[in-house]
């Protein structure tokens, strides 16, 4: 339902001008029964003068008729005509950046790089609004600056809302898995056991375990042979 505009102008006007009961007036405007009662007693709402819904587009007369008639009848406010005009327009293009704030760009984005590596240069951009090759100079470590760089949430640094992020991370992520979903090979590597992965390592650790039972450990020998 529509917000009703002043709501208590409008149950007052609709008191001193219809017959409507309280329950009706008060479901409209959005009160309490008994504060509609309290306004027709002249307890409540003293002194507020009564705004007509019908002047400022809020209601019509025929709604109004319709509701004298039937007491069960619940009026619906008039729906403005050009509601989409008050609705924000989408913003397009690089994210604007406070002067104040630009200077701390590179951190945020060393913490992205560093805790959101899923996310691509594209979206850093969006969120941060900076630039592609600052980004890669701050991948690479080639930035002018990098020896000062403290990596720190963009959020905290007021470079962008906690929404935005979680929205862009997922997205990364959703991107990330069905490119594995549709890339079965890319996980191959990475699900094979680990005796697979390192046999060599596994063989030449066992050798070495071996020798050192025969033998004795090197650096031992050679710690009992400088004792002597």
């Amino acid at each position: 339902m529509t917000e009703i505009l002043m709501p208590k102008a409008t149950a007052v006007w609709l008191v001193d001008n219809t017959s409507l009961t309280f329950d009706q007036i008060a479901d409209f405007c959005g009160l309490h029964p008994l504060e509609v009662k309290g306004i027709a007693d002249g307890d409540v709402a003293v002194g507020v003068r009564g705004a007509d819904p019908i002047s400022n587009g809020q209601l019509t007369r025929e709604e109004i008729a319709k509701a004298e008639g039937k007491s069960t009848f619940r009026m619906t406010p008039v729906q403005p005509k050009y509601s989409d005009l008050h609705q924000p327009a989408k913003r397009r293009g690089p994210r604007y950046t406070p002067l104040s704030r630009r200077q701390n760009r590179p951190d945020a984005i060393a913490w992205l790089v560093r805790n959101h590596p899923e996310l691509s240069d594209p979206q850093i951009s969006k969120l941060v609004g900076t630039t592609k090759t600052t980004i890669g100079a701050v991948r690479d470590r080639t930035h002018w600056n990098s020896s000062s760089i403290k990596p720190t949430d963009p959020v905290s640094l007021g470079l962008c809302s906690q929404i935005d992020l979680d929205e862009q991370v997922k997205k990364a992520s959703s991107r990330r898995r069905k490119i594995e979903e549709d890339n079965p090979e890319l996980l191959a590597d990475t699900l094979k056991p680990r005796e697979q992965l390192v046999p060599e390592a596994d063989e030449r650790a066992n050798s070495e375990i071996n020798l050192e039972t025969l033998f004795g450990s090197p650096s031992k020998k050679n710690a009992e042979e400088d004792e002597e």
